[in-house]
């Protein structure tokens, strides 16, 4: 019940807002509506058209927002024709529906506009007073304007007010606009980077799956030479003859796909994995970070050729980000597993005083988690209670195709 009560007055006010015509018809229908009521009980009963006269000094507010220099001017000659026609006895219009008018010119007009505006309606406003007489009779305790001083500043005041709504309204839609260019520019990224990684992650795909596929093509032809029709059935050399056959089309096939993410084979370099994990930690080593690497991978685990790629792939990333966000600092990789996962945690030390972290675009952590969900795993990534970083990917391992165990 308490949410409810708080968020009622932002409701209102959201609902309020989004109907700026409405607050329009409201402001002048009603101030037009009270100025009558406040003419029609004097003695003795002034003329209809006086009323009329009267009333119509705040109907043009109707259009405040759409036409803001107009209704000064239209408020303006209503209020000099008033002073000059005098046709309600003892009533003498004030500053403040002009402010009123004032206000939405500087709010809702630009600059060069709105000034020239204000200081001809300040000049025939008080020209009309000076004019009519009305500043030889001041009455004590009442607020009518009884000077041109009084006139300048309730018109400056109102104008300062408007200019300052209007730049505060520029700044916030400027701030919007930014804010809605921020959100596109990070759904960009964000894609781009997962196609970025895809593609990278097609590459590795090629280097395992090509190996294997070849090697299949190979030992087929291999075995189909040294068979003859007299010693093994004539089935059994068609059969080895269409694998070959298969494996050829299988190879031209998953080029055919993969060159749709833009790559050349000759760019591709040797399929990394955890065995090549020095050279990332020289390459840390040499910007300053105090790497600590621990195994706990069985030798000859059998570990799919994909999972490996992926696992140095994280690494790689999370060194990286190490050197770019933290700095120069102490380092721990620990990679541990066994035929079924494999857990990988990065984990660094506080970044030093006085170090400034390279600005990052996210997609790092983006295409870790693409390597980490394409083998079913987990991603943890935040601070530490230090102040450093940790990472930490479990990856399950697939169950071996007969090509990878005998690989």
């Amino acid at each position: 019940m308490v949410i409810t009560v708080k968020a009622a007055p932002r409701a209102a006010r959201r609902w309020i807002a989004d109907r700026p015509r409405l607050t329009d018809v409201a402001l002048g229908g009603g101030l037009t509506l009270f100025d009558v009521a406040t003419v029609l009980d004097r003695t003795p009963a002034p003329a209809g058209w006086g009323v009329a006269l009267w009333g119509a000094q705040t109907v043009p507010l109707l259009w405040r927002r759409t036409r803001p220099l107009a209704v000064l001017a239209a408020m303006t000659c209503l209020y000099v024709a008033f002073q000059v026609l005098s046709p309600v006895q003892g009533r003498i219009p004030g500053p403040f529906l002009l402010m009123i008018g004032v206000y939405a010119a500087a709010r809702y007009a630009p600059v060069p506009a709105s000034l020239p505006g204000t200081l001809l309606c300040l000049a025939s406003t008080t020209a009309a007073d000076a004019l009519t007489g009305h500043w030889e009779v001041p009455r004590p305790g009442s607020l009518e304007p009884i000077s041109t001083t009084t006139f300048v500043f309730f018109f400056g005041l109102a104008w300062l007010l408007g200019c300052s709504r209007r730049r505060i309204g520029a700044d916030a839609e400027r701030l919007r606009e930014l804010n809605g260019r921020l959100r596109a520019e990070q759904e960009l990224n964000a894609r781009q980077a997962v196609v970025t990684e895809r593609a990278r992650i097609a590459r590795d795909l090629h280097d395992v799956v090509a190996h294997h596929v070849s090697a299949i093509a190979v030992q087929a032809r291999a075995a189909e030479d040294v068979m003859t029709p007299g010693s093994v059935p004539a089935e059994a050399v068609h059969c080895a003859g269409l694998i070959a056959r298969t494996a050829d089309t299988a190879l031209i096939e998953m080029r055919r796909v993969l060159g749709l993410l833009s790559f050349r084979e000759r760019e591709l370099a040797p399929e990394p994995s955890l065995d090549h994990l020095e050279p990332l930690i020289d390459a840390a080593t040499a910007a300053g970070c105090r790497v600590t690497y621990v195994s706990d991978v069985p030798t000859g685990a059998g570990l799919p050729a994909g999972l490996r790629i992926s696992a140095y792939r994280i690494v790689q990333e999370a060194l990286t980000n190490v050197v770019k966000h933290a700095g120069p600092v102490g380092v721990r990789v620990t990679v541990g597993g066994d035929d079924s996962r494999l857990t990988i945690e990065v984990a660094n030390e506080p970044a030093p005083p006085g170090h400034s972290p390279v600005r990052g675009t996210g997609r790092g952590l983006i295409g870790m988690r693409e390597r980490v969900a394409a083998f079913d795993g987990v991603l943890e990534a935040g601070p530490r209670e230090d102040g450093g970083w940790r990472l930490y990917a479990v990856l399950l391992a697939k169950a071996p195709q007969p090509a990878e165990a005998g690989a």
